[in-house]
């Protein structure tokens, strides 16, 4: 056998050994992501917090109407300003007044003339006549956040005596709903881990680390909106009974396991 011969055979012996180590490398590889993934165990955990609302949304509007566009505004702005001065004199802080809305809008007549065809016919109405514009009404909402619960009866109920005719909707809410969130959560957590703890010492298996985690969260605590009905009973009228109730917010979590 010559030299040349000789190198074919050894390069041809190390080509199909490295082929073999390659398939080796990738089918240990895949049993061992087959373990993984097969060789699991999962826990559920719930967690609950329930917690009473702190801040008040209330929703209203100031309707004007006059003769003219600008009659109408100044009009507004006058008891806008009764509006938000009455507010300060009960503590709400000027970040917590806001406008969400601004509307002019102009008020028609359709005038309905009417015409006699001949006296042995009775009288109609001419709808051909074209409406003209008798004033305008001016529209403000306003939004305020009421932190204090013991003023926001006297606030509604003030708030008719200047100027508000019209009272939307009272919300109910929590300032920082993601504080809520994590202590759900942690709760949650902590449950899933303790069946964990005891399903281990009840069958003898031991646990790895954690391969995957997933969570579910229900009753996230949204504004509750009361109706506006009976809000703003009149001055001297004690003001509506507004209960604030409690918000709840719960998150279950999976957490999976490797079993070693």
């Amino acid at each position: 056998m010559d030299k040349l011969q000789k190198t074919i055979i050894y390069w041809s012996i190390s080509a199909l050994v490295i082929v073999l180590a390659v398939f080796l490398v990738v089918s240990i590889g895949q049993k061992l992501n087959t373990a993984t993934t097969t060789n699991t165990v999962s826990f559920n955990g719930e967690g609950r917090v329930v917690a009473k609302p702190d801040i008040a949304a209330l929703e209203f509007s100031i309707i004007t109407e006059a003769a003219t566009s600008k009659a109408a505004q100044d009009d507004n702005s006058k008891k806008s300003q009764k509006v938000t001065d009455f507010l300060k004199k009960q503590g709400i802080e000027e970040k917590d007044i806001k406008t969400t809305s601004y509307n002019i809008y102009p008020k028609y007549s359709y005038p309905r003339p009417i015409i006699y065809q001949s006296e042995s016919l009775p009288p109609v109405p001419d709808n051909s006549g074209q409406p003209k514009i008798v004033g305008y009404q001016v529209t403000q909402s306003f939004q305020v956040k009421v932190r204090d619960f013991d003023k926001l009866s006297g606030i509604i109920d003030g708030l008719v005596s200047v100027g508000v005719n019209n009272i939307n909707n009272l919300g109910f809410s929590i300032d920082d709903p993601e504080k809520l969130k994590n202590e759900a959560r942690a709760k949650a957590i902590a449950d899933a881990k303790k069946k964990a703890d005891e399903l281990k010492g009840q069958i003898g298996i031991k646990l790895g680390k954690i391969i995957n985690f997933y969570e579910n969260i229900g009753g996230y605590p949204l504004p509750y909106y009361a109706k506006a009905e009976g809000l703003g009973g009149g001055v001297g009228g004690g003001g509506p009974s507004v209960p604030a109730g409690e918000n709840e917010i719960t998150v279950n979590v999976t957490i999976t396991y490797q079993i070693k």
